[in-house]
């Protein structure tokens, strides 16, 4: 397994793939550690949580630096992330006592009667490369707390990433095995699945990849988690606030070099607001510098991968094809990697590859609606769900509208992100659970009804079994 920096196609490391005994010997370790870390008190894993939040914001730059390398997230971003990881430690380690707290349930009034929220065991992780930290992170911090111990998938250009998150929870004192990075092909993945040792299954990855496992873990009988693709919509009404919508716009579309399962991809903008949008956009768009992600000037890196830039053009030409307009971009750059231009497309047809395939780096496409009815129509028109925005002066209408939204995370004059102390996740296609906040702390947990009897019961109703 080789970490390559897209940036310069420099191999940075080669690492050796564990043996199948590795695996083997690594599920038993995991089991081991949960024994006593599901009894460990919850006060002691909280205090460790924020010992990480501790170790994170100490090693910001070196870690920040290992992104950039491995994956070319522009370094400015980098550091946000490691911060952003040491918050959701930081979150949990404050929360997660009164989030897993029993829920008192009144039911028989000669009984006492509630909800317990007890670990499941090992759960396995499988880990995209675009957040390379923030999305193990957020699967870790509220994992650890509940009792449950990790076993980390990572993609397989971030090995480098993997291992140093492990690095994290070590040194800030986790006990041995709680958390672990499995540095396995995608072909290693169904055995560990298979595994009795492994109890639950998370997900953050590609539609096919999440329709693979969640139907093997269901064979198994094991919960999964499914965080998968997007299209999410952008819509711009007639009365826009413009200049805040455009500076979010190309925020939402640019971060992270475009390749984010919630970037806005398309942009909805109402027929009165076209016009003034589209100059606006284009003209942001073509300000952006594209260059080294090592650079603190740099707006927008490379794509992770050759492959995946081709992917990316290829979308961009077939879209053209369709009938679509390259308002600007729309080539390979002749940069040293594979260096993709901010791109806008207008005129995009509804049936073209920009409309109805999620595009994975700085490729927007636009659309013009008539009113705010055609706006959420085609805005919920996709087999994704993810996220939305809609952007208004009016925050009653964009309420409204929010509400029509079929995705999972919907904002009204703000960019769709993930915030750990609100649920995160999609619908339809882009997969199903909930990740952070008390919703996702209570995903991989065995949410159990306790009934104490302290007499004899007011009625022979619940007597009744199933």
């Amino acid at each position: 397994m080789e970490s390559v920096n897209p940036a310069t196609g420099e191999t940075l490391e080669t690492y050796e793939e564990p043996t199948g005994a590795d695996v083997d010997a690594a599920l038993e370790a995991a089991t081991d550690a949960f024994g006593s870390w599901s009894e460990t008190p919850i006060q002691h894993r909280r205090t460790l949580l924020a010992d990480a939040a501790d170790v994170l914001r100490d090693r910001v730059d070196e870690y920040a630096d290992l992104m950039v390398r491995e994956m070319g997230k522009p370094v400015a971003q980098a550091r946000s992330e490691v911060e952003k990881c040491a918050w959701v430690c930081d979150y949990y380690a404050e929360r997660a006592e009164e989030q897993l707290s029993d829920e008192v349930i009144g039911s028989d009034a000669a009984a006492h009667t509630l909800v317990s929220y007890e670990p499941i065991g090992p759960v396995l992780a499988i880990m995209p490369w675009n957040f390379p930290f923030w999305q193990v992170f957020r699967f870790a911090a509220p994992n650890l707390a509940a009792g449950n111990v990790g076993l980390l998938k990572h993609a397989s250009n971030v090995p480098g990433c993997a291992l140093a998150i492990e690095e994290v929870f070590r040194d800030a004192g986790f006990p041995e095995d709680t958390f672990q990075s499995l540095l396995v092909g995608s072909d290693t993945v169904e055995d560990v699945i298979a595994d009795d040792r492994l109890r639950g299954v998370t997900l953050t990855g590609s539609e096919g990849a999440g329709r693979a496992v969640a139907g093997q873990a269901g064979g198994e009988l094991k919960k999964t988690v499914l965080e998968l693709g997007g299209s999410d919509p952008f819509v711009v009404l007639d009365d826009a606030p413009m200049e805040h919508t455009l500076e979010k716009a190309v925020q939402a579309r640019t971060q992270n070099n475009g390749q984010s399962c919630i970037a806005a991809k398309r942009f909805i903008v109402h027929d009165d607001a076209y016009d003034e949008f589209v100059d606006g956009f284009v003209d942001r768009m073509d300000d952006l510098s594209v260059g080294d992600p090592a650079d603190e000037d740099t707006d927008v890196g490379p794509q992770a991968r050759q492959g995946l830039m081709e992917d990316l053009h290829d979308q961009v030409e077939r879209s053209v094809d369709a009938g679509a307009e390259v308002a600007t971009g729309g080539e390979p750059l002749d940069l040293e990697g594979p260096f993709y231009p901010p791109t806008v497309l207008i005129d995009v047809p509804r049936d073209a590859a920009a409309a109805t395939e999620e595009t994975f780096g700085p490729v927007a496409a636009v659309f013009r609606v008539e009113d705010e009815a055609e706006a959420i129509e085609l805005a919920n028109d996709t087999d994704f769900g993810l996220g939305a925005s809609v952007w208004t002066e009016n925050l009653e209408r964009g309420e409204r509208v929010a509400r029509e939204f079929e995705a999972g995370c919907c904002f009204v004059n703000e960019l769709v992100k993930s915030d750990p102390r609100l649920p995160f996740g999609g619908v339809k296609n882009s997969g199903y659970g909930r990740e952070l906040s008390e919703h996702g702390i209570r995903e991989f947990v065995n949410r159990k009804t306790v009934w104490v009897q302290h007499g004899e019961g007011s009625s022979d109703l619940g007597s009744v079994q199933e």
